[in-house]
């Protein structure tokens, strides 16, 4: 299949290869992603697949860990991989000649990974490493708190990293296990943006062997109804954090404009309205902003604070101000300036190979990837009404707060949120 802005093909008995052609570029965004995340591990398995991602970076079957690095180093560009709840993504930014070199590097990490004990037992402490030092970044740890909140007795609710207790318990065995199960070609999208054939990636990737397609599904349960309420955390700090979340959008939604609109205009940058109230007004903080959270079958649209504890109280109160005046208040000016930043980081987006290839990752979740110049005339096309009606509905939902500060602040600052 191919369209005006990339080509698709599904090779049989193999992945689906996605490409975005970007002839005048010097150089290809390659990655691989896997339909397989946090979300799809039970409980003795939290932590496995930002784990097993981890370790397809420590050799193949041809090349032990050291080799490997360097031949990464090699090609000189960026190598580097993700986890999130719903996908596993390991990706290299390469000199257009040397794109061959590099998708047999990927290719090799996700068909045939070395997996030896040894260097299982050193990264997990790597690992245990970098859960640390999410639970030393204040932020990181309330935001990890709030999601486990948010979705209770769910694995959505679940750190990405996973926990001390199950990855001591896993052993390199179960890291293959797990690959077998979830790395088939069937969940399994290839994806290159920049100065490349799309044939030629095509025929490069058809001729590797691939694991059988799997016939099971994933079977994910969706969440009940995001949680609400108030979460009162005590952390001691220079610094109290805020997050307050209400349901958004699915990573496929129809209505992604006017939720993309709404998020910009109420905390998607300098002029926004949090920006300007909690920060450029009254000096309540140095950090405040609106984000949006896709998942395939939920969202989350979530305001996040950190702020001195003695003015968290004052804060939590202006930031409930303005998201009851929001809707009601919005006004053509505001909608007209939040188009333009979109647009702008859509068209900006278009010159990144990386982004690109980022960007088309999410073949995985829809049938068809429009281009940003189609989203930007769906962006264009939703008027004050539009996005009045879509903020209203989903911010007279009840949210749930998470509030992490000193035991001695809590009191103050809950009562203030229960006034609200």
């Amino acid at each position: 299949m191919s369209n005006n802005f990339y080509q698709e093909t599904q090779i049989s008995g193999g992945p689906l290869v996605v490409s975005h052609a970007m002839p005048a570029a010097q150089s290809v965004a390659l990655g691989v992603f896997v339909d397989v995340g946090s979300r799809d591990e039970s409980t003795a398995q939290a932590g496995i697949t930002h784990a097993l991602e981890h370790m397809l970076f420590k050799g193949t079957k041809r090349l032990n860990v050291h080799r490997l690095a360097e031949k990464l180093d090699e090609l000189g560009g960026n190598a580097n991989a993700f986890t999130s709840r719903e996908r596993t993504c390991f990706h290299l930014h390469v000199l257009h000649e040397q794109w061959r070199e590099a998708l047999t590097l990927l290719t090799d990490m996700v068909r045939e990974p070395a997996l030896p004990e040894a260097e299982w037992q050193r990264e997990r402490e790597v690992i245990f490493a970098e859960i640390a030092m999410v639970d030393d970044t204040p932020e990181e740890w309330v935001m990890d708190q709030h999601i486990a909140a948010l979705f209770p007795n769910h694995p959505l609710g679940r750190p990405v990293l996973g926990n001390h207790d199950a990855l001591n318990a896993l052993h390199a065995e179960d890291l293959s296990n797990y690959l077998n199960d979830h790395y088939s070609a069937g969940r399994i999208l290839i994806v290159a943006a920049g100065h490349i054939d799309h044939e030629q990636l095509v025929d490069a990737v058809a001729s590797l062997n691939w694991q059988p397609v799997s016939a099971d599904a994933i079977n994910r349960q969706p969440p009940a109804a995001l949680a609400h309420g108030l979460q009162a955390l005590p952390r001691e700090g220079e610094q109290a954090q805020m997050v307050l979340s209400f349901p958004g959008v699915r990573v496929d939604a129809v209505d992604r404009p006017q939720a993309w609109l709404a998020n910009q205009i109420l905390g998607g940058g300098m002029s926004s309205r949090l920006f300007r109230e909690v920060r450029e007004k009254r000096g309540l903080a140095y950090g405040v902003g609106s984000h949006l959270s896709t998942l395939i079958d939920s969202g989350i649209w979530s305001i996040t604070c950190g702020m001195e504890p003695d003015r968290a109280a004052e804060c939590c109160t202006i930031i409930q101000d303005v998201l009851d005046a929001f809707a009601a208040s919005l006004n053509q000016a505001e909608l007209t300036r939040a188009k333009r930043q979109l647009e702008v980081q859509f068209r900006m987006g278009l010159d990144s190979v990386e982004g690109q290839m980022l960007y088309l990752g999410g073949r995985l979740d829809e049938a068809i990837v429009l281009s940003p110049l189609q989203w930007l005339e769906r962006i264009n096309a939703v008027d004050v009404e539009m996005l009045a009606d879509w903020s209203s509905a989903h911010l007279s939902q009840s949210g749930l707060w998470s509030i992490a500060a000193p035991g001695q602040a809590l009191p103050e600052i809950c009562d203030r949120i229960g006034a609200c």
